[in-house]
């Protein structure tokens, strides 16, 4: 499949790795829906990017948030072909902290968010692609995931993160085994320390500091470096199956 013939949905594509996704779509002669709960955001990217580009308030974790907006993004591009699941949070506590034990809600709402919130976008956005002609491959679409470097090599204060990211790793060929009879790819993208607004509120100093343990190139990734991989896995039609850490070469230490 060519990038210029996606009609995709975003998640997390108001900023960040999702943002820069959106853009290189774009750039490419796509179409792209945003799925933020940053309205603000995601309207001024609406508004800067032209039509090609449609926002949509959407939180992953509600059924009736994705189902109609999955409908609603169809409807306006005519078809969706490629989902790209960026939305997510994180969180640093440890099991037994100087408060106590871990706190289940909070555990609780990482997973939900990251790894539920993942999965519901996939089977609502799945069952919409199989109704798609295929093309000359015999592609009716691919879906990609944000996993993390987190899930191989979780740090301290990250059991809810890496957690939830691991899932993602663990239900990508799954699915991707399910959905080949549809022509439908699955891959997932594990990205390692890359600047997104997570990394704002930091010093200079912080984000340097961080960017030298990446071996090379070291400094942060970029999120348009993530973007590029996206394109990457949408061009290419034997990406399937498989996660592909995007790291650097980092691997994590345990604090």
């Amino acid at each position: 499949m060519q990038i210029n013939t996606c009609r995709a949905v975003v998640t997390g594509g108001a900023s960040g790795l999702g943002e820069a996704t959106v853009r290189k779509i774009i750039q490419n002669g796509g179409r792209a829906v945003i799925f933020d709960q940053s309205e603000e955001k995601g309207l001024q990217l609406q508004t800067e990017l032209g039509e090609a580009v449609f926002f949509i308030k959407a939180d992953v974790t509600k059924e009736e948030d994705i189902q109609e907006g999955v409908h609603q993004a169809a409807d306006y591009m005519g078809s969706i072909n490629t989902v790209v699941n960026c939305a997510g949070i994180g969180i640093a506590e440890k099991v037994i902290g100087r408060n106590g034990a871990h706190n289940l809600s909070l555990f609780s709402k990482v997973i939900h968010v990251n790894l539920i919130g993942s999965f519901n976008v996939i089977r609502i956005a799945a069952a919409v692609m199989t109704g798609n002609e295929v093309n000359e491959q015999g592609e009716r679409g691919v879906i990609i995931n944000t996993a993390s470097v987190a899930a191989f090599d979780g740090q301290i204060g990250q059991a809810a993160y890496s957690a939830s990211k691991g899932g993602i790793v663990g239900m990508t060929l799954p699915i991707a085994r399910e959905l080949a009879r549809y022509g439908i790819r699955v891959m997932t993208i594990a990205p390692g320390l890359f600047h997104t607004p997570m990394f704002d509120t930091l010093p200079q100093e912080a984000k340097d500091s961080l960017g030298k343990m990446v071996p090379f190139p070291s400094r942060l990734g970029y999120p348009n470096e993530y973007a590029q991989l996206v394109q990457s896995i949408i061009e290419n039609p034997m990406l399937n199956g498989e996660t592909i850490r995007l790291d650097g070469a980092i691997r994590m230490q345990p604090k």
